[in-house]
């Protein structure tokens, strides 16, 4: 297993999540105090989790039995995909093959991620507009 792969095996919490529009401009799509986690397994797999803070539970409780609105208000605030991801060490990008995805516009995509690593700390950049540019930390 190559070196940065090894460094970047891990579990990774969601530290700050922006994006910057072409004139500068930044913005936090789930909010300053988004949350989640990534993560990356050495068999070539990756899930990323990322959540709206403060979003209200279902008045039923239930999973499958929320309103239109409630499911409509819990998947706005909420980011998830999850498949297979190569590594390509000389350009420090990430390959993010979407094998499930909350939205399902991502089904079958695979989109580079540009990251550096930095002792315990990851940033990855998507490199479009708006750019998005995520902070993680590694959990111990």
């Amino acid at each position: 297993m190559a070196q940065l792969q090894e460094q970047l095996i891990g579990t990774w919490r969601l530290v700050r999540y922006q994006d910057e529009t072409e004139n500068g401009e930044i913005f936090f799509p789930l909010g300053k105090d988004a949350t989640g986690f990534i993560m990356y397994n050495p068999d070539g797999y990756m899930s990323a989790q990322l959540m709206q803070q403060g979003r209200p539970a279902y008045e039923s409780g239930d999973l499958h039995t929320g309103t239109t609105e409630e499911m409509s208000k819990a998947a706005h605030g909420y980011v998830a995909y999850a498949g297979k991801y190569e590594l390509d060490e000389d350009n420090s990008t990430v390959y993010h093959t979407m094998e499930v995805s909350m939205n399902p516009t991502w089904l079958g995509d695979t989109q580079p991620r540009v990251f550096t690593l930095e002792g315990d700390t990851l940033s990855i950049i998507n490199g479009n507009v708006p750019n998005q540019k995520l902070v993680w930390e590694r959990v111990k």
